[in-house]
């Protein structure tokens, strides 16, 4: 028996039509659901759906969501037991890596300072600071934390990955106040989850050392932005932020004015193909589940 698949857009139906075992049905965020939804097996939320209008009763049959996301916070502990959920873990990570060094170079090598002089037309030749040599402790070894390692190996930065729990070449997070100590730079690439929420506090970043950088790709809420506004105004450490807590960022908020931050409005996975790539995920997870096999995304809380 084919399995239904409730999908939000053209390309998507298009795409996941092509796979055995797939029937497609069309639906419009915000629309009432179609009467063959409560036949449906899965569930493609897209971007705009919200968690809270999935109603199990009118999709009975519903046993996996498939997000286009690798985020998954806004959907844990919204679903019934019996239904999985599945994001887009492997989509976005090389975007994400490629941020995260684009503003460690951005900062080491100075190039905003370098803009703001040309716009001053003032020739300011100096030396800068260099990535390579540097001392990378990423929290978070998925996808984005082996795709960071290798770019920053790369470059001759010595990278050391942190997770829930120890494994082969991976560190403890039990582990973070006797590391944070030792590296120029934590990235910080996990979920939002109970354990995560407000990781980064005043006593994590007093543990980092004096010109640090402390770089967070992961969600606004990780971070304790009043922390870490008072080391940035300090000159103590420095910052990359690509998403903030609160989020978006209000016009008034000092995060806009603080010293030694950059800045951008969660857009370090939307690049040019982020669509595409969310996609062919969530088509590898669906073929999975038509096939009666686990798909490898399961959203579990780990990182």
């Amino acid at each position: 028996m084919p399995i239904t698949v409730l999908v939000p857009d053209e390309y998507g139906a298009t795409l996941l039509a092509r796979i055995p075992g797939v029937e497609v049905i069309r639906f419009e965020p915000g629309a009432p659901w179609p009467p063959e939804a409560a036949t449906a097996q899965v569930l493609v939320p897209g971007f705009e759906l919200p968690p809270d209008s999935v109603d199990p009763t009118a999709l009975p049959e519903l046993r996996l969501v498939q997000l286009l996301t690798a985020g998954a916070e806004r959907w844990i502990g919204l679903l019934p037991k019996e239904i999985q959920l599945s994001n887009a873990r492997g989509a976005h990570g090389g975007a994400v890596a490629e941020w995260v060094v684009g503003a460690l170079l951005n900062i080491y090598r100075e190039l905003e300072g370098f803009a703001d002089a040309r716009r001053d037309r003032h020739w300011t030749q100096h030396q800068t600071d260099t990535l390579s040599g540097k001392r990378i402790l990423g929290v978070g070894a998925g996808d984005l934390g082996n795709r960071l390692h290798t770019a920053l190996s790369g470059l001759g930065a010595e990278v050391t990955l942190v997770a829930t729990t120890a494994r082969a070449g991976v560190r403890a997070v039990s582990e973070l106040p006797e590391l944070l100590p030792d590296f120029d730079a934590v990235v910080m690439m996990v979920p939002v989850t109970a354990e995560t929420r407000h990781l980064v506090d005043a006593e994590f970043l007093a543990r980092m050392p004096d010109g640090a950088i402390l770089v967070n790709v992961a969600r606004g809420p990780i971070v304790v932005t009043d922390a870490l506004l008072a080391e940035l105004n300090s000159g103590r450490l420095r910052a990359a932020l690509d998403v903030t807590d609160p989020e978006p960022l209000p016009p008034d908020h000092p995060l806009w004015t603080a010293p030694g931050l950059v800045l951008t409005p969660h857009v370090a996975g939307s690049t040019r193909g982020s669509f595409e790539r969310a996609y062919a995920v969530a088509a590898d997870e669906i073929a999975r589940f038509a096939r009666g096999e686990q798909p490898k995304n399961l959203v579990r809380g780990e990182y």
